[in-house]
C-alpha cells in the first residue's frame, strides 16, 4: 500500500513548478512568496468540489488559506478524498460549529502567565512566538490566533515572556510554538534561543514545527549553525500521512539530526487521513527511517468546524492495539487527548491489564493470550 522498505519510492521533485529554476525552488523565501493563498489560484491548478469552493470563500473569516508549492505537489488533484488535500484545502464543513466545539479547546487563554506564554504545567511553559505558519492545517487548535483571520491581533511581547521565565525559577522546560517558530528569521531565532539558554534554571528547550514538512528548504546551513550553538534544541515535527514522508523531508530531518536536534513526531488522528492501522504503521515506519521517533498521536481537539475531521477515540485505541507487538516499540506513539478546557494531555491506552489482586497481575498480551505476574510479597523481617 505504502512502500516502507525503500526510500527510492518516496516523492521528490518540483511537479507543477518544473519550469522554476532549481535555485529558486530550493529557496524557502521563494516558496513563501509563491504560496497558494486564494481561491483563484487553487482553481488554476485543480478542479475543486462544491464543498471546497464554499470553504475557500469562508476561509478568511476563520483560518486563512495558504499552501506552499512544495506541499501542494503532494496533493492528488484528481482525488477529492486525498489525505493531504483534506488537511490543507478548506471545506464547507468548517462553517459549522458543533455544540461541543470551542475557539480555545484546550483552555490556553486561562493559563497564560503573560500574553503569549501558557503556564499550565508546574515546570514548563508554552511560548507562542508568532501567529504565522508556512501553511495552515484546517484542524488547527489555534485557529483563533494563527493567520489572524478572526482578528485576534496577536503580537508576541518577547521581553515580557522572557522576564516571566526568568522570574519563575520552577520553569525548567520551554516549548516554542505559535504559529510556527521556524517562520521567524535566523536573527530572531538566534536571539530567542540565546536568551533562553542564558537562563540558568531552563534546562530543556523545545520547538514545535511543521515547517520541515511544509517547507523543508527552510532547514538551511545557517539554521543548523544556530541549533548547534544553542543545543541541544529538541524538536517535534508534525507528519500525519506517509505521503508527506518525502525525500526532501528525509533530507531536512537528516540536516536537523546532524545539527544535534533530537526529533520526535506528533500526529493528529484525522478521519480519512490516518485513521487506520495500515496507514499509521506505514507512517511510523517511514518516520523511523528519517531519524524521527513517533511521539504523540493526538485525538483531534474540539476546535470549531472540525467535526468532519475528527475520528472516534475508539479508532485511536485500536490503532495503538494494532501497532503493539506488530512493530518495534520505538514506532509506537502515545495516544493522548488534550483534555477539553485545560486539563492537559491524558494518555489513552488499550486495556492490557484485566485484574490486579493480592497475589498477581493478570494481563493479556498483543495476541490476547492470558498471563499472570506475581505481586511481590516482602517478608516482614525485611520491613523492620
Amino acid at each position: 500500500m505504502y512502500p516502507t522498505d525503500s526510500r527510492e519510492n518516496w516523492y521528490s521533485g518540483q511537479g507543477l513548478w518544473s519550469d522554476v529554476p532549481e535555485t529558486d525552488w530550493q529557496d524557502y523565501r521563494w516558496q513563501l512568496r509563491n504560496r497558494i493563498t486564494t481561491l483563484e489560484q487553487l482553481r488554476s491548478f485543480m478542479t475543486l468540489t462544491a464543498e471546497e469552493e464554499a470553504g475557500c470563500n469562508f476561509a478568511n473569516n476563520k483560518l486563512a488559506l495558504a499552501i506552499t508549492p512544495y506541499f501542494f505537489n503532494l496533493i492528488d488533484r484528481e482525488d477529492p478524498d486525498c489525505p493531504v488535500r483534506r488537511q490543507v484545502i478548506p471545506r464547507e464543513e468548517e462553517m459549522f460549529t458543533a455544540p461541543e466545539e470551542m475557539l480555545d479547546p484546550v483552555g490556553e487563554e486561562n493559563a497564560m502567565g503573560v500574553d503569549g506564554l501558557v503556564h499550565r504545567y508546574p515546570d514548563r511553559v508554552l511560548f507562542l512566538v508568532t501567529n504565522v505558519c508556512a501553511a495552515y492545517c484546517r484542524y488547527c487548535t489555534r485557529s483563533r490566533l494563527v493567520s489572524n483571520a478572526m482578528g485576534y491581533d496577536f503580537h508576541p511581547n518577547y521581553e515580557n515572556a522572557l522576564k516571566y521565565i526568568e522570574e519563575h525559577t520552577e520553569i525548567r522546560d520551554v516549548l516554542l510554538s505559535g504559529g510556527d517558530p521556524l517562520i521567524l528569521s535566523d536573527k530572531k531565532l538566534d536571539y530567542l534561543l540565546g536568551r533562553l539558554r542564558a537562563i540558568k534554571h531552563v534546562e530543556f528547550i523545545r520547538i514545535g514545527s511543521r515547517i520541515p514538512v511544509f517547507l523543508p528548504q527552510r532547514i538551511t546551513p545557517g539554521l543548523q549553525d544556530i541549533f548547534r550553538r544553542h543545543g541541544p534544541i529538541w524538536m517535534s515535527i508534525h507528519v500525519n500521512h506517509p505521503r508527506e514522508c518525502t525525500r526532501e523531508l528525509m533530507q531536512a530531518c537528516e540536516r536537523l539530526s546532524f545539527a544535534g536536534v533530537p526529533l520526535g513526531n506528533q500526529s493528529v488522528l484525522l478521519r480519512g487521513v490516518n485513521d487506520s492501522v495500515e496507514v499509521m504503521r506505514s507512517l511510523v515506519h517511514r518516520l523511523l527511517m528519517m531519524r524521527v521517533r513517533p511521539y504523540y498521536l493526538y485525538q483531534c481537539d474540539l476546535i470549531t468546524g472540525s467535526r468532519h475531521l475528527r475520528s472516534d477515540v475508539k479508532t485511536g485505541i485500536e490503532i495503538i492495539r494494532g501497532l503493539r507487538g506488530h512493530t518495534t516499540g520505538y514506532a509506537i506513539p502515545q495516544f493522548v487527548i488534550d483534555a477539553p478546557g485545560g486539563g492537559g494531555k491524558v494518555p489513552i491506552n488499550p486495556e492490557y491489564v484485566t485484574e490486579i489482586n493480592d497475589e498477581q497481575v493478570v494481563m493479556r498480551n498483543f495476541e490476547g493470550a492470558r498471563y499472570e505476574y506475581p505481586r511481590t510479597q516482602v517478608p516482614e523481617f525485611l520491613l523492620v
